[in-house]
């Protein structure tokens, strides 16, 4: 059985004259009454402009549901969808592909940063079988931003564990995502890649060993 957290605790940011705002108000407090949210506080953003900039609340309704952010008009249904996710691991790996659906990719990079474990969750998204282009050009963008970071080097194990996996597609975004990390240890997984049954995947593999060499030779150059 998956692991399942406690139920998430909420905050409502709306404003006076907010159409949206009532609906989102009265799906959240239903929440709260099932026990599907632990906690509910809600804050008017006109009376409280100063709670808004701090929040960095771009638009009402605006909802902080466990570790999610949710802007805009959100059926109960969906609040509900939103709050068991909110109670499981995999519902990350499910918030980072609907930030990444609808091209909030400075949002998803935040959202990593704030948590750099959530790049596991990221990571996971390319085993997927339904996942889409839009989303894996998204974590590759994502990836890409954490270059050279001990954030990213802390995912060596499951870079390793994703260039050994069945599908060619994802074997090779693996050997790019290596060199990445400009880890010298890289270079094990990225070697074995070389005698990889897929031709794509050997060029990747090799261009990836180049880069990490080349990155690794930056590094120890003296400063001018």
């Amino acid at each position: 059985m998956p692991a399942v957290h406690p139920p998430p605790d909420a905050l409502l940011a709306v404003a006076t004259g907010c159409a949206h705002c009532p609906t989102v108000l009265a799906g959240a407090s239903e929440l709260v009454k099932s026990g599907a949210i632990g906690k509910l506080e809600v804050i008017n953003v006109t009376a409280r402009p100063e709670v808004a900039q701090a929040l960095g609340v771009r638009s009402v309704p605006w909802l902080r549901l466990g570790p999610f952010v949710l802007e805009g008009l959100h059926s109960p249904a969906e609040l509900r969808q939103w709050a068991q996710r909110a109670a499981r691991p995999e519902g990350l790996s499910d918030y980072l592909v609907e930030l990444l659906k609808t091209g909030k990719l400075r949002d998803a990079i935040a959202f990593c940063d704030e948590a750099p474990e959530r790049l596991a969750s990221l990571l996971g998204i390319l085993e997927r079988a339904d996942v889409e282009l839009t989303v894996r050009i998204g974590i590759a963008a994502v990836i890409e931003e954490f270059a050279g970071t001990n954030k990213l080097r802390a995912q060596m194990g499951k870079l390793s564990e994703l260039s050994r996996h069945p599908d060619a597609h994802i074997r090779g975004d693996a050997a790019h995502f290596l060199s990445l990390t400009r880890d010298p240890r890289a270079e094990v997984p990225l070697r074995a890649l070389l005698q990889d049954a897929a031709a794509p995947v050997r060029e990747l593999a090799k261009d990836s060993i180049d880069e990490l060499r080349a990155a690794g030779d930056a590094d120890q150059r003296p400063l001018a």
